[in-house]
């Protein structure tokens, strides 16, 4: 797919400079820029490659001025990373929007599905299922029974939306994701064997969420694991039953997260966190990465750590470790009494 500086330029509203009907047909770093890409420069630290770069358009800041001859045109912008970003983005929805049904496929007689779906081959919709406007089911997706989904949902190949769920608008889920898949419920025996525990719930996404691939969402073993507005989920995480994620939470990849948790708004979660079930945690939270959390949290608290060793040496040392400030300053002022 080809595009020319004057379309780019008329895109992101900026000022172009150089030739108007050059042409790029791929993207690159601008030290990498070859004939035929488009790059963009925003760090002052990069300005040198600007003028050895063979990009034929850089997207650039509007304050830049060329200290020497460029050979690339230029498009002019408040800011060219945010336009950067915004053209990649452009890009993608042109890329990515498709319509029509393939075949072969299965539809059940009772869904009901709107306008310009775009069903890639081998997928299944599933008895009663609802589907919006302008959706995007790639190949090999399996939609179970009684789901709704919203308007301009992407779900691409490979995913699972079992039944009940319900995707909002704008969601977008990827590969291999599994949504509404059943919750670790077992009942110990006194025999010491398992009793599987019906999974009766529901999931919940909320509109402008993110599924990453891989990334599985436990339904409720009733009720509902409820994924609020604007989540962000990286790729390999498990969310287990029950759990609730405020408005706009980013997790990065691996994380795991216990039934019942519920988790507050605007938290950022790094990758490899494990989260224990049944606590509550507050609102602007952050947590790094592999740490491991085991309490409730407080809004707007920063955590860190992950001791694994003997649960009871732990609690022996958790006294002293927690005491550890106290003794320094003992020790440093001499004061050992």
């Amino acid at each position: 797919m080809k595009f020319t500086a004057s379309q780019i330029a008329a895109i992101l509203e900026g000022e172009l400079v150089g030739q108007p009907d050059i042409e790029v047909h791929m993207l690159s770093n601008i030290e990498e820029g070859q004939a035929g890409s488009l790059s963009f420069l925003s760090n002052v630290k990069y300005t040198p490659f600007i003028y050895k770069t063979k990009a034929s358009i850089v997207i650039v800041n509007s304050d830049f001025i060329p200290e020497k001859k460029l050979a690339p045109t230029l498009i002019k912008v408040p800011d060219a990373y945010a336009s950067f970003s915004k053209l990649l983005s452009y890009y993608q929805d042109i890329k990515r929007t498709k319509k029509g049904i393939q075949s072969p496929n299965f539809i059940h007689e009772t869904a009901l599905y709107g306008k310009d779906l775009y069903l890639g081959p081998f997928s299944y919709v599933g008895e009663q299922t609802q589907i919006g406007d302008h959706v995007q089911i790639h190949a090999n997706v399996h939609i179970g029974e009684d789901v709704k989904i919203g308007n301009h949902v992407t779900i691409f190949p490979g995913a699972r939306i079992c039944s009940d769920s319900v995707i909002g608008d704008y969601c977008v889920i990827h590969q291999n994701a599994v949504i509404g898949s059943d919750g670790f419920g077992f009942a110990p025996q006194t025999n010491g064997t398992y009793d599987k525990i019906p999974q009766i719930g529901h999931v919940i996404l909320e509109e402008y969420v993110d599924v990453g691939a891989a990334t599985t969402i436990d339904r409720a073993t009733f009720g509902v694991t409820h994924i609020k507005k604007g989540v962000k989920l990286d790729n390999q995480i498990q969310i287990g039953h029950n759990v609730i994620i405020g408005e706009h939470t980013v997790i990065a990849a691996q994380t795991g997260i216990a039934g019942s948790t519920k988790i507050g708004k605007h938290c950022m979660i790094g990758g490899q966190v494990g989260i224990v079930g049944h606590i509550v945690i507050g609102d602007y939270v952050k947590i790094q990465a592999q740490s491991g959390v085991g309490r409730s949290v407080k809004n707007k608290e920063v955590l860190q750590g992950s001791p694994a060793f003997s649960y009871q040496d732990f609690n022996k040392s958790y006294v002293h470790f927690k005491n550890l400030p106290k003794t320094i300053h003992k020790l440093d002022s001499k004061d050992i009494s």
